[in-house]
């Protein structure tokens, strides 16, 4: 599957507009792998990361384990 055609999803926090991700949810789910992108740089490089991993990273974004931007 590309990237390319992908539905890609950008971060909730990306109203402020600064620095921003995206994401393909159902690319996660047909491969278990979470492709991340920057929002500004479409045509960019994708970094995949395991399921379980970037959903223990939104976790702790969520329970404020790295603190605030």
């Amino acid at each position: 599957m590309t990237t390319e055609t992908s539905r890609w999803i950008k971060s909730s926090y990306s109203d402020n507009g600064g620095d921003c991700i995206e994401w393909a949810p159902h690319v996660a789910s047909a491969t278990g792998t979470v492709p991340v992108r920057d929002s500004k740089d479409p045509s960019g490089p994708v970094l995949d990361f395991p399921v379980r991993s970037f959903a223990s990273f939104v976790a702790g974004v969520k329970a404020g384990e790295f603190g605030t931007v």
